[in-house]
């Protein structure tokens, strides 16, 4: 087990066993391992499973694509074309994965944007973060504090989002992938923040667990 301020998430033993990494450990620091570029089933396996997420029902499994360039993924939004072009055109894959969680009507949604370098994802990860970041979420969106996971990261929370009830965005870079989390909901209630920070922190292990080579096992705990 792992902690995000005394929060449990599960992790692989191996990996446990041979990396310190950012999830949860309160540092922006890799561990040191390499950020290389993510195949089209490393990007896949990147994105949290059923397994990976007890309590969620699965709503729409993880799957990676390798996009078209005439047609960004629809996750790839900037707040100008020539952001755009930068962020959305050199993509090498995509994927997405989405959970529901009853009685309150709970989306949980997952995204992940691999890219050739991590040069060119930094430069990703500023424009998407401007659009994403501050109100995008919601009128009144106020900043969730999830720790240091990644080497970049923002979040934030509004009190009504697109569902009706509280919405968070997150936005991570880890290595060569931009990540993002969404959460909505039908009620009145909003994901906790501790739960925001635990979904960052097991989406950024995971991403750097397939960039050092290893199969990614991070997963939230619950049940």
């Amino acid at each position: 087990m792992s902690r995000v301020d005394g929060h449990r998430y599960i992790r692989g033993a191996a990996a446990g066993a041979v990396l310190l990494l950012v999830a949860g450990c309160g540092s922006g620091d890799d561990g040191g391992g390499a950020a290389k570029a993510l195949g089209k089933a490393e990007v896949s396996a990147v994105l949290p499973d059923a397994k990976a997420m007890p309590g969620w029902r699965t709503q729409l499994e993880p799957d990676a694509q390798e996009p078209v360039r005439e047609y960004p993924p629809t996750v790839c939004l900037t707040k100008d074309k020539a952001k755009r072009a930068t962020a959305c055109g050199k993509i090498t894959y995509y994927g997405v994965a989405a959970y529901v969680r009853k009685p309150d009507v709970t989306s949980l949604n997952y995204w992940v944007l691999a890219y050739p370098d991590e040069k060119t994802a930094d430069t990703a990860y500023d424009a998407i973060v401007e659009y994403y970041g501050g109100d995008r979420v919601g009128v009144g969106a106020v900043p969730v504090d999830i720790g240091e996971p990644g080497d970049e990261r923002e979040a934030n929370r509004a009190g009504m989002g697109t569902m009706g009830g509280p919405a968070t965005i997150t936005q991570l870079r880890v290595g060569t992938t931009v990540l993002g989390i969404s959460t909505g909901t039908q009620g009145k209630k909003a994901v906790s923040d501790q739960e925001v920070k635990e979904f960052a922190a097991v989406f950024a292990e995971r991403a750097q667990q397939a960039q050092n080579g290893e199969k990614p096992s991070a997963a939230v705990a619950g049940g």
